[in-house]
């Protein structure tokens, strides 16, 4: 994973452009490479060997901010073959699920490869992870995505197989594993034998009702801890002077996360304790 995070600009690089009305555009730098807008042209050239947030301007004399662009940035710009999950949703998964430097992590429903690269740069050069996905056009997709996003193949911590994760899983001792598909309730069992005693498994779902027979799922296994369930929503501030308020659009329901924690082989968690109806004393 040699892709580049600082230094001057270099030809290669992928670079984030912003107009004056905080419109984006990628680039890829190239030696003889023109951006061409409406607004104007803007010759790479005026890019390589600059700092990252210098101003550039086009033609037509519109300014544009460069920066190497975010990880959120390319994940919602990136081409999709399915949706993608949000980066609300995928820094989330790698904070609660504690997706460690150095960690082995399995992924099922790879989707576009959005969730795919926040995992490889959180285990990092030591961990890896693996992604299985069924549909052969979206594998397809999120390669050309990731190794577009690290610069090249990353083939030494990352592996894509095609296939049912129930029926192609070869792994065991894996400290992560993370579940984006339609039914993640099939997959409990697998999870949690390739799981290793306290790995953490994690399932993303779109729907109360997958959500439901998710955490039943895992609750029934018996191999698990009582599973969690949540979502993240996020609000965006308007600030100028005094003007202090919510922006009155939001970033609302994507999805519910469900985790829960493997327990030590022949050991169930205890039984769960419910609050008596109609009383507030503590159990």
């Amino acid at each position: 994973m040699g892709f580049r995070r600082h230094g001057p600009f270099q030809a290669g690089d992928q670079v984030q452009l912003t107009d004056p009305k905080n419109k984006r555009h990628t680039i890829t730098l190239k030696q003889d490479g023109v951006f061409h807008t409406h607004k104007g042209a803007i010759p790479h050239s005026d890019l390589i060997g600059q700092p990252e947030g210098s101003v550039v301007r086009s033609s037509g004399g519109t300014a544009y901010l460069a920066f190497r662009h975010l990880l959120q940035d390319y994940t919602l710009a990136m081409p999709r073959g399915a949706a993608v999950i949000y980066p609300k949703d995928a820094s989330m998964i790698v904070g609660m699920a504690d997706v460690f430097p150095g960690a082995r992590v399995i992924e099922a429903g790879v989707g576009s490869g959005a969730l795919t690269c926040f995992l490889l740069r959180a285990v990092g050069p030591e961990g890896h992870v693996t992604s299985y996905e069924r549909r052969e056009e979206f594998a397809e997709v999120a390669r050309k995505n990731v190794e577009k996003f690290f610069g090249g193949p990353i083939d030494d911590n990352w592996r894509l197989v095609l296939g049912d994760l129930v029926s192609s899983i070869d792994e065991a001792d894996v400290d992560r594993v993370i579940l984006d598909m339609l039914a993640p309730w099939e997959c409990v069992d697998a999870a949690a034998k390739a799981l290793t005693p306290g790995g953490v498994i994690c399932c993303y779902v779109a729907t109360t009702t997958q959500m439901s027979k998710t955490v039943e799922a895992i609750r029934d296994h018996g191999c698990f801890t009582e599973p969690h369930a949540w979502e993240t929503l996020v609000r965006d501030w308007h600030v100028e002077g005094l003007a202090v308020r919510p922006d009155h659009r939001m970033i609302g329901h994507t999805g519910f996360l469900v985790s829960a924690r493997r327990m030590a082989d022949g050991v169930t968690p205890p039984p769960r304790r419910r609050r008596p109806k109609g009383t507030t004393e503590e159990l």
